[in-house]
Formats: structure tokens, C-alpha cells, sequence
């Protein structure tokens, strides 16, 4: 994992729990999505950390299950 900081570790966390209840999923489930199944929590959600943190809970959730559901992840 590349996260750097306690501060992208919370935003993480933040972000797979949000998208998990966004979703009507278990948090443990969407991180297998965004972990096993994919790469985007390294490959999008950390990277992007600096920008995406910036906006609303319910932009960074809707960005990422559209993200999701571009890489086959979800339908």
C-alpha cells in the first residue's frame, strides 16, 4: 500500500466506509473491490488524496463508485 500518513490512512478509511454504506455493501467487501478486485485504492483514492479531499463527502463517494463502475468493478 502506498499510503504515506496517518491523514491518507483516515481518508481511506473514510472513503471505503462511505462508499460501502453509499452502496448498501460491508466495508470489508468494497476493500476487497478496491484492493483485490482492482487497484484503485492505490492506484486512484491515495494518489488523488490531495484533490479529492478537498470536496464534499458526497462527491469524493460519487467519484469513486463512477470510477467503480468504469473499471468493471461494479455495475
Amino acid at each position: 500500500m502506498n499510503i504515506k500518513d496517518s491523514n491518507e490512512l483516515e481518508f481511506a478509511i473514510f472513503c471505503i466506509e462511505n462508499v460501502a454504506s453509499f452502496l448498501g455493501r460491508d466495508a470489508g467487501e468494497v476493500y476487497k473491490l478496491l484492493t483485490e478486485e482492482s487497484d484503485i485504492l492505490n492506484s486512484y483514492i491515495v494518489p488523488e488524496y490531495e484533490m479529492l479531499h478537498t470536496q464534499s463527502k458526497e462527491y469524493i463517494v460519487n467519484d469513486i463508485v463512477e470510477f467503480m463502475k468504469e473499471s468493471g468493478v461494479i455495475e
